[in-house]
Protein backbone atom coordinates (compact mmCIF):
# COMPACT_ATOMS: atom_id res chain seq x y z
CA UNK A 1 0.00 0.00 0.00
CA UNK A 2 2.91 2.39 0.62
CA UNK A 3 3.69 2.02 -3.23
CA UNK A 4 0.66 3.07 -4.30
CA UNK A 5 0.40 5.87 -2.56
CA UNK A 6 3.58 6.89 -4.46
CA UNK A 7 2.81 6.21 -7.48
CA UNK A 8 1.13 9.20 -7.73
CA UNK A 9 3.87 11.75 -6.61
CA UNK A 10 5.87 12.44 -9.26
CA UNK A 11 2.76 13.35 -11.37
CA UNK A 12 1.50 15.04 -8.41
CA UNK A 13 4.72 17.28 -7.37
CA UNK A 14 4.87 17.97 -11.73
CA UNK A 15 2.27 19.62 -10.98
CA UNK A 16 3.06 21.53 -7.77
CA UNK A 17 5.98 22.22 -9.80
CA UNK A 18 4.15 23.82 -12.75
CA UNK A 19 2.11 25.85 -10.92
CA UNK A 20 5.28 27.58 -8.44
CA UNK A 21 7.55 28.03 -10.46
CA UNK A 22 7.07 29.92 -13.22
CA UNK A 23 7.98 29.00 -17.01
CA UNK A 24 11.07 30.19 -19.10
CA UNK A 25 9.44 32.15 -21.22
CA UNK A 26 7.32 33.73 -17.55
CA UNK A 27 11.37 34.19 -16.77
CA UNK A 28 12.57 35.74 -20.06
CA UNK A 29 9.69 38.17 -19.96
CA UNK A 30 9.87 39.28 -16.62
CA UNK A 31 13.57 40.22 -17.74
CA UNK A 32 12.39 41.96 -21.14
CA UNK A 33 10.21 44.13 -18.51
CA UNK A 34 13.62 45.34 -16.67
CA UNK A 35 15.01 46.28 -20.04
CA UNK A 36 17.79 43.21 -20.22
CA UNK A 37 18.65 41.44 -22.93
CA UNK A 38 18.33 37.52 -22.73
CA UNK A 39 20.50 34.55 -24.54
CA UNK A 40 20.91 34.79 -28.13
CA UNK A 41 19.47 31.00 -28.39
CA UNK A 42 16.51 32.24 -26.56
CA UNK A 43 15.89 34.86 -28.62
CA UNK A 44 16.33 32.15 -31.56
CA UNK A 45 13.45 29.83 -29.45
CA UNK A 46 10.91 32.92 -29.12
CA UNK A 47 11.20 33.79 -32.66
CA UNK A 48 10.57 30.54 -33.92
CA UNK A 49 7.94 30.35 -31.98
CA UNK A 50 6.20 33.20 -32.82
CA UNK A 51 6.66 32.37 -36.65
CA UNK A 52 4.38 29.33 -35.95
CA UNK A 53 1.48 31.39 -34.48
CA UNK A 54 1.98 34.68 -36.60
CA UNK A 55 1.74 32.09 -39.88
CA UNK A 56 -1.50 31.20 -38.89
CA UNK A 57 -2.68 34.75 -38.48
CA UNK A 58 -4.36 36.44 -41.61
CA UNK A 59 -3.52 39.71 -43.72
CA UNK A 60 -6.30 40.90 -42.01
CA UNK A 61 -5.94 39.93 -38.51
CA UNK A 62 -9.32 39.36 -36.84
CA UNK A 63 -9.48 41.32 -33.55
CA UNK A 64 -12.46 40.81 -30.85
CA UNK A 65 -13.58 44.22 -28.72
CA UNK A 66 -12.40 45.70 -26.06
CA UNK A 67 -9.17 46.76 -27.28
CA UNK A 68 -6.48 48.96 -26.65
CA UNK A 69 -4.77 50.35 -30.01
CA UNK A 70 -0.91 51.89 -30.16
CA UNK A 71 1.08 53.70 -32.87
CA UNK A 72 4.81 53.78 -33.46
CA UNK A 73 6.81 53.11 -30.42
CA UNK A 74 10.06 53.01 -32.28
CA UNK A 75 12.49 51.43 -29.71
CA UNK A 76 12.35 53.65 -26.92
CA UNK A 77 11.47 51.07 -24.44
CA UNK A 78 11.16 53.04 -21.39
CA UNK A 79 8.47 54.88 -23.06
CA UNK A 80 6.30 51.44 -23.58
CA UNK A 81 6.69 50.87 -19.77
CA UNK A 82 4.80 54.26 -19.70
CA UNK A 83 2.12 53.00 -22.46
CA UNK A 84 1.39 49.63 -19.58
CA UNK A 85 1.50 52.35 -16.76
CA UNK A 86 -1.36 53.89 -18.82
CA UNK A 87 -3.30 51.16 -20.46
CA UNK A 88 -2.56 47.98 -18.10
CA UNK A 89 -0.37 44.83 -19.02
CA UNK A 90 -1.16 41.97 -21.26
CA UNK A 91 -3.08 39.77 -20.67
CA UNK A 92 -4.91 41.94 -18.28
CA UNK A 93 -5.72 44.12 -21.37
CA UNK A 94 -6.08 43.40 -25.33
CA UNK A 95 -3.64 45.28 -27.47
CA UNK A 96 -2.78 45.95 -31.27
CA UNK A 97 -0.03 47.37 -31.57
CA UNK A 98 0.20 49.28 -35.54
CA UNK A 99 3.61 48.49 -36.67
CA UNK A 100 7.02 50.50 -36.15
CA UNK A 101 8.54 48.72 -33.66
CA UNK A 102 12.10 49.02 -33.90
CA UNK A 103 14.49 51.82 -35.13
CA UNK A 104 15.48 55.57 -34.22
CA UNK A 105 15.20 54.43 -29.89
CA UNK A 106 17.73 52.92 -27.86
CA UNK A 107 15.99 49.73 -27.06
CA UNK A 108 14.59 48.44 -30.24
CA UNK A 109 16.07 45.26 -29.25
CA UNK A 110 14.66 45.09 -26.08
CA UNK A 111 11.33 46.34 -27.52
CA UNK A 112 10.66 43.48 -30.20
CA UNK A 113 11.23 40.75 -28.02
CA UNK A 114 9.23 41.61 -25.51
CA UNK A 115 6.38 41.92 -28.14
CA UNK A 116 7.09 39.14 -29.69
CA UNK A 117 7.81 36.86 -25.92
CA UNK A 118 4.19 38.27 -24.85
CA UNK A 119 3.17 37.56 -28.09
CA UNK A 120 4.10 33.63 -27.78
CA UNK A 121 2.64 33.58 -24.30
CA UNK A 122 -0.57 35.17 -24.66
CA UNK A 123 -1.73 35.22 -28.71
CA UNK A 124 -4.91 35.96 -27.99
CA UNK A 125 -4.30 39.08 -26.21
CA UNK A 126 -1.61 40.53 -28.39
CA UNK A 127 -1.99 41.42 -32.11
CA UNK A 128 1.45 42.89 -33.74
CA UNK A 129 0.84 44.41 -37.30
CA UNK A 130 3.75 45.38 -39.58
CA UNK A 131 4.72 48.77 -40.30
CA UNK A 132 7.37 50.31 -43.12
CA UNK A 133 10.03 49.80 -40.45
CA UNK A 134 9.68 45.96 -40.14
CA UNK A 135 12.20 45.48 -43.09
CA UNK A 136 15.55 44.58 -43.91
CA UNK A 137 16.18 47.22 -45.35
CA UNK A 138 14.79 50.44 -43.20
CA UNK A 139 16.79 48.77 -40.02
CA UNK A 140 19.95 48.78 -41.45
CA UNK A 141 19.98 52.43 -42.24
CA UNK A 142 17.69 53.60 -38.95
CA UNK A 143 19.09 51.56 -35.94
CA UNK A 144 18.20 48.31 -35.47
CA UNK A 145 20.83 46.28 -37.44
CA UNK A 146 23.53 48.39 -35.39
CA UNK A 147 21.94 47.79 -32.25
CA UNK A 148 21.62 43.76 -32.70
CA UNK A 149 25.10 44.00 -33.60
CA UNK A 150 26.26 45.88 -30.98
CA UNK A 151 24.41 43.73 -28.36
CA UNK A 152 25.05 40.55 -29.60
CA UNK A 153 28.36 40.90 -31.43
CA UNK A 154 26.77 39.55 -34.43
CA UNK A 155 23.74 39.59 -36.77
CA UNK A 156 21.99 36.57 -36.14
CA UNK A 157 19.30 38.49 -34.14
CA UNK A 158 18.52 40.70 -36.70
CA UNK A 159 18.53 37.91 -38.80
CA UNK A 160 16.01 36.13 -36.21
CA UNK A 161 13.62 39.40 -36.15
CA UNK A 162 13.55 40.21 -39.27
CA UNK A 163 12.43 37.04 -40.58
CA UNK A 164 9.36 37.39 -38.00
CA UNK A 165 8.86 40.59 -39.59
CA UNK A 166 8.05 38.50 -42.84
CA UNK A 167 4.83 36.66 -40.80
CA UNK A 168 3.66 39.62 -39.27
CA UNK A 169 -0.05 40.89 -40.55
CA UNK A 170 -0.67 43.81 -42.70
CA UNK A 171 -3.63 44.64 -41.02
CA UNK A 172 -6.44 43.74 -38.11
CA UNK A 173 -10.41 44.22 -38.21
CA UNK A 174 -12.02 44.93 -34.97
CA UNK A 175 -15.26 43.31 -34.43
CA UNK A 176 -15.55 44.09 -38.00
CA UNK A 177 -16.06 47.84 -38.36
CA UNK A 178 -12.92 49.41 -37.37
CA UNK A 179 -9.77 49.00 -39.70
CA UNK A 180 -6.29 49.05 -38.54
CA UNK A 181 -3.20 49.49 -40.99
CA UNK A 182 0.32 50.89 -40.70
CA UNK A 183 0.34 53.45 -43.11
CA UNK A 184 -2.69 53.58 -45.17
CA UNK A 185 -5.11 53.00 -48.06
CA UNK A 186 -4.20 52.07 -51.87
CA UNK A 187 -5.30 52.99 -55.05
CA UNK A 188 -4.89 49.00 -55.94
CA UNK A 189 -7.34 48.17 -53.25
CA UNK A 190 -10.83 48.37 -53.18
CA UNK A 191 -11.96 45.89 -50.77
CA UNK A 192 -10.71 43.89 -47.75
CA UNK A 193 -10.46 40.58 -49.44
CA UNK A 194 -8.32 42.16 -51.79
CA UNK A 195 -5.77 42.64 -49.04
CA UNK A 196 -6.50 38.91 -47.61
CA UNK A 197 -4.85 38.05 -51.04
CA UNK A 198 -1.34 39.42 -50.83
CA UNK A 199 1.37 37.37 -50.27
CA UNK A 200 2.80 38.89 -47.03
CA UNK A 201 6.07 36.90 -47.07
CA UNK A 202 8.32 38.62 -48.28
CA UNK A 203 10.39 41.83 -47.69
CA UNK A 204 8.29 45.06 -48.28
CA UNK A 205 8.26 45.91 -51.84
CA UNK A 206 9.27 49.05 -53.24
CA UNK A 207 5.72 49.60 -54.50
CA UNK A 208 2.55 47.91 -54.82
CA UNK A 209 -0.45 46.80 -52.81
CA UNK A 210 1.63 46.14 -49.57
CA UNK A 211 4.09 48.84 -49.76
CA UNK A 212 0.99 50.90 -49.85
CA UNK A 213 -0.74 49.67 -46.58
CA UNK A 214 2.57 50.04 -44.92
CA UNK A 215 3.37 53.50 -46.36
CA UNK A 216 0.62 56.28 -47.50
CA UNK A 217 -0.76 58.92 -45.15
CA UNK A 218 -3.81 60.43 -45.22
CA UNK A 219 -4.15 64.16 -46.53
CA UNK A 220 -6.34 67.10 -46.90
CA UNK A 221 -7.05 66.04 -50.60
CA UNK A 222 -9.70 64.59 -52.47
CA UNK A 223 -8.53 62.16 -54.41
CA UNK A 224 -4.93 60.57 -54.59
CA UNK A 225 -1.56 61.84 -54.53
CA UNK A 226 2.20 60.77 -55.16
CA UNK A 227 3.77 60.88 -51.15
CA UNK A 228 6.60 63.08 -50.65
CA UNK A 229 7.92 59.87 -49.05
CA UNK A 230 8.67 58.12 -51.97
CA UNK A 231 7.03 55.18 -51.53
CA UNK A 232 2.77 54.91 -51.13
CA UNK A 233 0.29 57.40 -51.91
CA UNK A 234 -1.05 60.59 -50.26
CA UNK A 235 -4.98 59.49 -49.83
CA UNK A 236 -8.41 61.85 -49.09
CA UNK A 237 -11.13 62.25 -48.07
CA UNK A 238 -13.34 61.01 -50.75
CA UNK A 239 -11.11 57.90 -50.30
CA UNK A 240 -11.77 57.08 -47.03
CA UNK A 241 -15.54 57.34 -47.46
CA UNK A 242 -15.78 54.78 -50.22
CA UNK A 243 -13.26 52.60 -48.64
CA UNK A 244 -15.36 52.64 -45.53
CA UNK A 245 -18.79 52.52 -47.30
CA UNK A 246 -17.62 49.49 -49.00
CA UNK A 247 -16.12 47.37 -46.60
CA UNK A 248 -18.89 48.37 -44.19
CA UNK A 249 -16.70 50.21 -42.01
CA UNK A 250 -16.88 52.90 -39.36
CA UNK A 251 -13.22 54.07 -38.50
CA UNK A 252 -9.60 53.38 -40.01
CA UNK A 253 -7.33 53.45 -37.23
CA UNK A 254 -3.30 54.37 -37.71
CA UNK A 255 -0.20 55.72 -37.03
CA UNK A 256 2.64 56.24 -38.85
CA UNK A 257 2.92 60.16 -38.94
CA UNK A 258 4.37 62.07 -36.18
CA UNK A 259 1.60 63.52 -34.28
CA UNK A 260 2.90 66.62 -31.59
CA UNK A 261 -0.54 66.01 -29.62
CA UNK A 262 -0.49 62.58 -29.76
CA UNK A 263 -3.49 61.62 -31.77
CA UNK A 264 -5.49 63.10 -34.46
CA UNK A 265 -8.71 62.89 -36.11
CA UNK A 266 -9.83 63.21 -39.69
CA UNK A 267 -12.42 63.15 -42.16
CA UNK A 268 -15.02 63.06 -40.16
CA UNK A 269 -13.88 61.10 -37.15
CA UNK A 270 -14.05 58.65 -40.04
CA UNK A 271 -10.23 58.07 -39.91
CA UNK A 272 -7.70 58.64 -36.98
CA UNK A 273 -3.82 58.92 -36.07
CA UNK A 274 -2.22 57.27 -33.20
CA UNK A 275 1.51 58.01 -31.97
CA UNK A 276 3.17 56.32 -29.12
CA UNK A 277 6.23 57.22 -28.89
CA UNK A 278 6.20 60.55 -26.58
CA UNK A 279 9.01 62.86 -27.40
CA UNK A 280 10.45 61.01 -30.17
CA UNK A 281 13.95 60.51 -31.08
CA UNK A 282 14.34 61.86 -27.24
CA UNK A 283 14.22 65.27 -29.25
CA UNK A 284 10.30 65.77 -30.90
CA UNK A 285 8.49 67.33 -27.52
CA UNK A 286 5.62 65.12 -28.59
CA UNK A 287 2.77 63.93 -26.42
CA UNK A 288 1.69 60.21 -27.16
CA UNK A 289 -1.50 58.83 -26.93
CA UNK A 290 -3.02 55.07 -26.88
CA UNK A 291 -7.23 54.78 -28.17
CA UNK A 292 -9.12 52.47 -26.26
CA UNK A 293 -12.63 50.91 -28.06
CA UNK A 294 -14.93 49.27 -25.54
CA UNK A 295 -17.18 46.34 -26.55
CA UNK A 296 -19.45 49.14 -28.18
CA UNK A 297 -16.29 50.60 -30.05
CA UNK A 298 -16.34 53.37 -28.02
CA UNK A 299 -13.42 55.48 -27.96
CA UNK A 300 -11.48 56.87 -24.45
CA UNK A 301 -7.99 58.37 -25.82
CA UNK A 302 -5.27 57.50 -23.34
CA UNK A 303 -2.80 60.45 -23.56
CA UNK A 304 0.89 60.01 -21.65
CA UNK A 305 4.42 61.60 -21.77
CA UNK A 306 8.31 60.51 -22.17
CA UNK A 307 9.55 58.30 -18.90
CA UNK A 308 11.13 60.96 -16.89
CA UNK A 309 14.92 61.26 -17.39
CA UNK A 310 15.67 59.07 -13.69
CA UNK A 311 13.73 56.20 -14.94
CA UNK A 312 16.01 55.62 -18.45
CA UNK A 313 19.25 54.98 -19.59
CA UNK A 314 20.15 56.55 -22.70
CA UNK A 315 23.23 54.77 -24.09
CA UNK A 316 25.97 56.39 -26.21
CA UNK A 317 25.05 55.99 -29.69
CA UNK A 318 25.44 57.45 -32.55
CA UNK A 319 22.22 59.19 -34.02
CA UNK A 320 20.73 57.69 -36.86
CA UNK A 321 20.10 59.80 -40.18
CA UNK A 322 17.35 62.25 -40.29
CA UNK A 323 14.63 60.57 -42.54
CA UNK A 324 10.70 61.61 -42.97
CA UNK A 325 10.10 62.09 -39.13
Amino acid sequence: STQSTWDGFPILLGLILVFIMPSQLDKQIEQLYRCEIIPEEEVKDICFKARDILMEEGNVQTVHSPATLCGDIHGQFYDVQELFKVGGKVPDTNYVFIGDFVDRGFYSVETILLLLALKVRYPDRITLIRGNHESRQITQVYGFYDECLRKYGSVNVWRYCTEIFDYLSLSAIIDERVFCVHGGLSPSINTLDQIRTIDRKQEVPHDGAMCDLLWSDPEDIDSWALSPRGAGYLFGGTVVKQFNSLNNLDLIARAHQLVMDGFRSMFEDTLVTVWSAPNYCYRCGNVASILELDDQLSRNIKFFEAAPQDQRGVPAKKPAPDYFL
